[in-house]
């Protein structure tokens, strides 16, 4: 199995290798887990000439949700939110943006598995 990191929670593993699966795909990392107003954003990256604001979901097994189905309209609305505090203070007008999410499985046996979701909450 890939490693982790010893004593890191489920979450900050999924963290880590959704990182590492977007940099796979050409995605340049800017910034993790920021603070921008109330809210955080798990991974912003360059992918090509966009700037995506990635959430992270991480589950064990997908019996009862796929992680992807865990990001709720409230956490979509927050995700919204801090995404504007970071354009705002970019002041770059002519830049794309989007919403991403990076589905994590990591099973007790077995290798772990990530599924990216390029655009997964455009405008609602």
């Amino acid at each position: 199995m890939w490693p982790f990191g010893k004593g890191a929670t489920l979450a900050e593993k999924g963290e880590r290798f959704a990182a590492r699966h977007l940099q796979r795909r050409g995605f340049v990392i800017l910034e993790r887990n920021v603070r921008l107003g109330r809210y955080e954003i798990d991974i912003i990256a360059q992918d090509k000439d966009t700037i995506a604001f990635v959430e992270v979901k991480t589950r064990r097994d997908t019996t009862l949700a796929t992680p992807e189905e865990n990001v709720t309209a409230e956490k979509r609305r927050h995700i919204r939110r801090a995404a504007h505090h970071y354009i705002e203070r970019r002041d770059d007008p002519g830049q794309y943006y989007r919403f991403d999410i990076v589905a994590v499985t990591i099973p007790e046996e077995g290798k772990p598995s990530a599924t990216l979701f390029r655009d997964a909450f455009p405008d609602e």
